[in-house]
């Protein structure tokens, strides 16, 4: 498929899904438990021992025609933060579902990021061959829960150990699957769902439940492209991705219902912005959005960077030291945003001006890697990082932009990490390591005396990994010491503000990696009353924070 470059790219986020119709031939769930396999997207081997994902990675591979970048992040809330990152780099998020437990906690939690960034978001309703509820039971729960209407695509026949099929809505198809053994493909026959020999072929009430539900089904209009994109309606799909029933008929759909790479918004010179929204503006036919600013000169605007810019730019949303654990490598996750990459070619970091040539790039599936010769929009590629970039980092060649920051967001558990005096050397480089990848916050006390960082997270399991870490990757054991703090708080205003607001009741304040004003407090009830004390001279409290311009 060619969309003026050489392939049509979609990124996806994908949570849990791990059969992608060929891309990998044997998978489990996260973990098949019966045989001891891990995700193949799973490198590291805490989450291997665990069966869970924690931490996001990028794997490409193409279907039909069309390449996909697929970016596995962890479906545990602990690191929501990391997914909220990750989620800079996509362009549509498939929310998987457990057929019989519903919508559960972390889910919640991940689909509130997920609309934070504005995508469109796919439903997969998995594990049909399990005992599961009622189709119609999650839809209302998707409706309740986050005020989001339903199109169901597909649709389940049976469930559990009578779980044989999919009924495909836009053909009015059904599809018998057959297992191809454990962990394999499945093999599926097709019908119309009228068809006489699914009397033969399907047990009476299954048959009979088929078709009072296809009826039923009629309520769901077909959406517009339009509610599908801007998130107002989720595409619905069930099967099993284990056993791969209905994962192809997902992708089918999905390639053609997701939104493709468009214009990012971005910070630049005027005149330049301007004059590629004009051309975006030429090839399709004025549906860019628009600039503020002024329209000449060379002042810094907001505007629209189209995908066919003839510039190359990316963004780096991830970063990923050892996961060649022979190496010891450090590797910085791109996202092309427009343009034209090269290997080799010469890009500078927005944030330092610093220029760096992409001499290594690389396209992963887990831990296999390919060299990159080329890419484009919607591209994830994965560069060799000597220390040049940094999260949220702009690459650019052409004219100078700068791609909006990615924002940390407000921990809620604080906790001194230590380590034997002996250790500090390979304590120190750890701690710098994980604080770059984002694998955790690093706070410091105002004491210049208290030289220990106090780590910062959204979860207990945040902390498990980064002492896991520090003594798989770096060979440290840490303790850990856990402040009694629930809440922090940015101050906007700086230092001044925090001295003029004087001592304050159960709060202590310390600083972030940046050296900026932090406040930490108990809980809800000493918070609220520091604002209502303190809170006109403090001015502006913030829930999360931008890095600073340079």
């Amino acid at each position: 498929v060619r969309h003026g470059m050489p392939f049509l790219l979609l990124s996806l986020l994908l949570l849990l899904l791990l059969l992608l119709a060929g891309a990998i031939h044997e998978a489990g769930e996260v973990k098949a438990r019966a045989n001891g396999r891990s995700a193949t997207s799973d490198w590291m081997e805490l989450e291997k021992a665990r069966g869970i994902s924690i931490t996001s990675t990028a794997m490409t591979w193409q279907y039909d025609g069309i390449q996909l970048n697929l970016l596995d992040t962890p479906g545990h809330q602990d690191f929501s933060e990391d997914t909220y990152r990750t989620l800079a780099a996509a362009d549509n998020a498939l929310m998987l579902v457990d057929g019989a437990k519903g919508i559960e906690p972390q889910t919640r939690k991940l689909f509130a990021v997920a609309r934070l960034r504005g995508l469109p978001v796919f439903t997969f309703v998995n594990k049909m061959d399990r005992p599961a509820l009622n189709g119609f039971e999650i839809i209302e729960q998707l409706e309740k829960e986050f005020n989001l209407q339903s199109y169901p695509v597909t649709w389940p026949v049976g469930s559990g150990d009578r779980f044989c099929g999919i009924y495909h809505r836009p053909s009015h198809q059904v599809h018998l699957y057959t297992k191809g053994g454990r962990g394999k493909g499945a093999s599926s026959s097709v019908y119309d769902v009228d068809h006489p020999a699914l009397k033969d072929l399907m047990e009476p009430d299954l048959l009979e439940q088929l078709h009072e539900e296809v009826e039923l089904l009629q309520i769901f209009d077909e959406p517009s492209s339009d509610d599908i994109l801007l998130g107002r309606v989720t595409p619905m799909f069930f099967g099993s991705a284990f056993n791969n029933f209905g994962v192809d008929l997902f992708l089918q759909s999905f390639i053609g219902m997701a939104a493709k790479p468009g214009p990012a918004l971005a910070k630049g010179n005027a005149a330049v912005l301007q004059a590629l929204e004009a051309a975006n503006r030429s090839s399709s036919n004025g549906s860019s959005g628009s600039s503020s600013g002024g329209s000449t000169g060379s002042s810094s605007i907001e505007g629209q960077v189209p995908p066919d810019s003839p510039h190359f730019s990316g963004l780096v949303f991830k970063l990923q030291a050892n996961m060649d654990p022979k190496h010891r490598d450090k590797v910085a996750f791109v996202r092309v945003v427009s343009g034209k990459f090269e290997k080799g070619m010469k890009v500078k970091v927005a944030r330092t001006g610093r220029v760096v040539s992409l001499s290594r790039p690389q396209q992963m599936f887990a831990q296999s890697r390919a060299t990159v010769q080329e890419g484009y929009a919607g591209d994830v590629i994965g560069l060799t990082n000597p220390g040049a970039f940094a999260i949220g980092d702009t690459l650019y060649a052409g004219p100078e932009l700068k791609f909006p920051p990615i924002p940390s967001f407000s921990p809620e558990l604080f906790s001194y990490m230590r380590c034997a005096p002996n250790q500090k050397k390979a304590f120190s480089k750890g701690v710098e390591g994980l604080l770059g990848e984002g694998a955790v916050q690093v706070l410091y006390s105002t004491d210049e005396y208290i030289t220990d960082p106090i780590l910062a997270a959204v979860g207990q399991l945040q902390f498990e990994v980064v002492q896991y870490r520090m003594k798989d990757e770096y060979g440290v054991d840490t303790t850990l010491d856990p402040l009694g703090f629930s809440i922090a708080r940015w101050v906007v205003g700086g230092w001044d503000k925090v001295k003029a607001a004087g001592r304050m009741f159960n709060t202590q304040v310390v600083k972030d990696a940046h050296g900026r004003p932090v406040l930490l407090f108990r809980n809800e009830f000493s918070f609220n009353q520091v604002i209502a004390e303190q809170g006109d001279k403090l001015g502006e409290l913030s829930a999360y924070a931008l890095p600073p311009d340079n």
